[in-house]
């Protein structure tokens, strides 16, 4: 696979030189730069491609949220703090993983794997899904074109869908399926009383919850935020089954 091409952001000349060493360590990333500024952060992703920003979220000039705010989805964010209570504020913002510093490289390393997970799919998509012919009640399956042919996939499976910006990644219990194709078609193919839209870039199957907290939804080891335009109906549907 490329390089990841990451940056490093922290007001602490300390945890830049550490994290600087850890990632030198890993081949699946580039270090592009690093700084303690905000401001020239931001000016260096005016000129260069990022695809990944370590980002500290108490700095002077700016916050990581507040940079965050400002990039949105251009990059890809792994945050590194030393207060855990930013953990709930930054999975708003569809980190890809929380560093609680002092971050020793075993821990660095996993996360850098969430991201290598992420840049590089199990299965790289080639066309638009289609839904399986139309049969009598709800259908349990859907055939997915992918990498040139047709896979079928039982809805059982499916523990919930993620986007990724033109694409969607479909979980599935074994392997994960990247497909060409919008939130608006997929949520007509799926059963509304199995799926459920729970976020912009999240489709959850609702039976294969595993936690709910606050605004976070855990499903295995993923944990899925609630987007506020969603909240409501998710709530209504937490009290019918409650």
């Amino acid at each position: 696979m490329n390089q990841i091409r990451c940056f490093i952001l922290d007001d602490e000349p300390m945890a830049i030189s550490l994290l600087s060493e850890y990632a030198k360590k890993i081949p699946q990333l580039l270090l592009v730069g690093s700084s303690t500024s905000a401001l020239e952060a931001l000016k260096l992703f005016e000129e260069e491609t990022i695809d990944l920003l370590f980002i500290d979220i108490q700095m002077p000039e700016l916050t990581g949220l507040q940079i965050m705010d400002i990039l949105g989805n251009r990059t890809k964010y792994i945050v590194t703090s030393a207060y855990s209570e930013y953990a709930l504020k930054g999975y708003e913002y569809q980190v890809l993983d929380y560093l609680l510093k002092p971050i020793s490289f075993e821990r660095f390393y996993k996360s850098v794997q969430k991201a290598k997970e992420y840049f590089q799919p199990v299965v790289q998509p080639s066309a638009p899904a289609l839904s399986a012919p139309p049969v009598k009640g709800e259908a349990d399956f859907l055939f997915v074109k992918t990498d040139g042919k047709l896979i079928k996939i039982f809805l059982k499976d499916l523990l919930f869908v993620e986007g990724l910006k033109d694409y969607l990644c479909l979980n599935l219990r074994q392997e994960k399926i990247i497909i060409l194709d919008t939130f608006l078609e997929l949520e007509k193919k799926l059963p509304a009383d199995d799926f459920m839209r729970v976020h912009k870039s999240y489709i959850v199957r609702l039976d294969q919850i595993d936690t709910i907290e606050r605004n976070r939804i855990f499903i295995n080891d993923k944990i899925i935020p609630i987007g506020k335009t969603y909240v409501d109906h998710f709530q209504q549907w937490v009290k019918e089954h409650h």
